[in-house]
């Protein structure tokens, strides 16, 4: 039983420390080590890890989590090499100290955050941890008047197999390119209107169909004829796939359709299209888009190793799936994640996929072949072997279906072309994706 006198006690005081508040902004870099940590230590791609890394976040600190985590794995070389160069002994590559200074190196050198403000967010990262060796490090970088050199490192592994593939010359061209935010191309709902839309964007047009816009242009969705859907966000390489198909009437499909800038294109070119893919999320996308562009297509939720067509068709784009390392520009976490051996998985897959969609294709029917890779394995290579294996196919001439500007990246074959494009190409114009697209006839 308390003594009455009890209520006249003070409390006692909770002397225990108290942690303070963390800074401002530090959930976001909390979610943006959340991704370096799926992308290099899980091999997960940045896009599919971004849901689960910035649940605990909010409005644009989803964002900025996303802009800080792709930055830092553009220039993760060249962070690295700063940090390596202020440390006595060389903290491990998956150490939570390294992922917070290359978090706060990447806002200060590259996305202009002030280094007060940068260190003080990612210092929290390291609670219980190194936070003097974090603060220390930074501050050594700061001190030196680190700069990052105007071409980043790409991977190793990387720039050894792409110099084996492609030369010096290429390799130096897409360290150039990792270094520069990509421009943004959009392709039209009526190519009819390319001058019009160039004008209403602000933007130049390299393609009859497609404007590229210029740097710091609004977000995507304020732009002048999103709402109404008169364009999407396409790359002028990825828009050349349809582009191929531009004079084939009849029944089309397109193979791993989604997110389906090619669907759209071939919609609005008024055919019959039936866009085929495995990913229900991906296709929500897909059936997002046709809805604002008003545009229609047939979509299927398949795997197109099981699905086939109910009759003969006159077309097929197969979009396939590959290594993607041909868009590193947009997506560096590739660089990390397409190693030798998934380039192997995925060239063995599209050999599989083109087999079994030559057959649906009638004589006398096209098909083409699109990958967004920089691997031969995944284009010349895999041409090679299918005409080997089909001698019902032709390899058809592209040139006067190819944009002039990107008349350079055809190559020929035989007596026919193919399509190569290659960093360092239009790199005067802002540069372009990497790809590999063929086009075939069935003969017999």
């Amino acid at each position: 039983m308390s003594h009455p006198q009890d209520a006249r006690r003070p409390a006692k005081r909770d002397t225990a420390p108290r942690r303070p508040a963390d800074p401002l902004g530090t959930p976001a870099r909390r979610a943006a080590l959340r991704l370096l940590d799926a992308v290099l230590r899980r091999g997960e791609a940045l896009e599919a890890a971004l849901p689960a890394a910035t649940r605990a976040v909010h409005g644009p600190d989803g964002g900025l989590a996303h802009a800080i985590a792709a930055e830092a794995l553009r220039r993760l070389g060249d962070l690295d090499a700063l940090i390596d160069g202020a440390t006595r002994q060389r903290l491990p590559d998956d150490a939570k100290a390294r992922m917070a200074l290359r978090i706060a190196l990447a806002q200060t050198l590259a996305l202009g955050t002030p280094p007060h403000a940068a260190i003080a967010t990612v210092l929290p990262l390291v609670d219980g941890g190194p936070r003097k060796l974090v603060h220390g490090v930074f501050g050594t970088v700061m001190r030196a008047g680190a700069t990052l050199p105007e071409a980043a490192t790409l991977p190793e592994a990387v720039a050894e197999r792409w110099h084996a593939a492609w030369g010096e010359e290429m390799v130096a061209a897409a360290a150039l390119s990792l270094a520069t935010q990509p421009p943004t191309d959009l392709s039209l709902a009526d190519a009819s209107a390319t001058e019009e839309w160039a004008g209403r964007l602000s933007g130049t047009s390299l393609a009859t169909g497609s404007v590229r816009l210029a740097s710091g242009h609004a977000p995507v969705p304020e732009l002048p004829g999103f709402a109404e859907g008169g364009w999407w966000v396409q790359d002028l390489s990825a828009s050349l796939p349809a582009r191929l198909l531009a004079d084939v009437g009849g029944s089309t499909i397109d193979l791993c359709a989604a997110p389906g800038g090619k669907t759209l294109q071939l919609a609005a070119s008024g055919k019959a299209v039936t866009a085929v893919d495995v990913s229900k999320s991906r296709l929500a996308r897909l059936r997002d888009n046709l809805t604002r562009t008003g545009l229609s297509a047939t979509v299927v939720t398949a795997d197109v190793l099981e699905w086939a067509p109910a009759e003969p068709i006159d077309a097929v784009l197969v979009d396939a799936p590959c290594s993607a390392t041909g868009i590193f520009r947009r997506h560096p976490d590739v660089l990390y994640r397409a190693h030798a051996g998934i380039v192997a998985e995925m060239a063995e897959l599209q050999a599989r996929i083109l087999a079994r969609a030559a057959d649906w294709v009638r004589p006398g029917g096209v098909m083409v072949f699109a990958t967004c890779s920089l691997e031969p394995e995944e284009g010349e290579e895999q041409l090679d072997a299918f005409l080997a294996a089909r001698p019902d196919y032709r390899l058809d001439k592209i040139t006067d279906r190819v944009p002039e500007a990107l008349q350079v990246a055809i190559r020929t074959r035989g007596d026919g072309e193919h399509l190569r494009t290659l960093p360092g190409m239009l790199a005067d114009k802002g540069g372009c994706d990497g790809f590999f697209i063929a086009r075939l006839t069935r003969v017999g």
